[in-house]
């Protein structure tokens, strides 16, 4: 495993445990070279699903990528880092499981989506406001009022 902070190529393991949904294994490891400790997580390859994007291109499934918008999402608010690996688990079991080979990307939004305004409704409207794409201060209020139930 190559070390984020020097490249060094050989690291030992310190600590070895599964995630809560047991779908991947956490690994804490320290570079042997410069002695700084990162963390790794192991899962199992299994067949790409293809996501289906607005103008109709395909994309392999990145998890990456969805946690990257909730990162954005949520930056400055009371979230953890844990919470937001268990909503792209959530996500990624709940597209894996459908047995589809392919899934289009308003889905995916939309389960984020969801997640988000379990969480956090300041992240929520962040998010909805990137992916929605409003284009003016109405749009913003009508989600809003959807948000508040009027």
């Amino acid at each position: 495993m190559k070390c984020p902070y020097c490249t060094n190529l050989e690291s030992k393991v310190i600590d070895s445990r599964a995630t809560e949904d047991n779908t991947t294994i956490r690994r804490r490891r320290e570079c042997l070279n410069c002695g700084k400790r990162f963390t790794t997580y192991e899962r199992i390859d299994d067949l790409p699903v293809m996501v289906i994007k607005s103008g109709g291109n395909r994309e392999r499934f990145n998890r990456n990528k969805i946690l990257n918008g909730l990162l954005k999402a949520c930056e400055k608010r009371p979230v953890s880092r844990e919470q937001l690996e268990s909503i792209v688990n959530s996500i990624e079991q709940k597209v894996k499981n459908q047995m589809e080979n392919e899934v289009d990307s308003t889905i995916i939004g939309e389960l984020v989506m969801d997640h988000l305004r379990n969480i956090d409704e300041v992240a929520y409207v962040r998010f909805a406001s990137v992916y929605r794409e409003f284009k003016d201060i109405e749009t913003f209020r009508q989600e809003l009022d959807k948000l508040l139930g009027n």
